[in-house]
């Protein structure tokens, strides 16, 4: 069994999309207010409005990126604007980890790990 897809649900597909088009590099060409595949890999990641209003309260998911450079795109994410929870970090099982908040509060890590 593979995981198929993550989705954030969100009240503005347009304005979250567009978040993480920039965070990632990556354009897929859409400016679809409803559904937006962003990666469409083994894993899809999809950001998904279902007509329904959203709280923005879901405390209880996070996603996880693993990247090249974490300071790189600490500093990245300082231009863009972003509020961030935790600035890179080094951990004792060998991993810089940071955390910030996307444009509906969800909390997103990004990793990398020492060579």
């Amino acid at each position: 069994m593979k995981i198929g897809e993550v989705c954030l649900n969100t009240n503005d597909v347009v304005k979250l999309a567009n978040f993480y088009k920039q965070l990632l590099g990556i354009d897929n060409g859409s400016n679809d207010e409803v559904h937006q595949t962003l990666i469409n890999e083994e894993t899809q990641f999809t950001i998904y409005n279902d007509g329904s209003k959203k709280n923005n309260n879901n405390r209880n998911i996070c996603l996880a990126f693993t990247v090249d450079d974490v300071d790189a795109e600490y500093h990245k994410l300082l231009a863009m604007g972003t509020e961030i929870i935790e600035k890179p970090t080094k951990r004792p099982w060998g991993t810089t980890n940071m955390s910030f908040y996307d444009p509906d509060r969800n909390v997103i890590y990004f990793r990398s790990f020492s060579e």
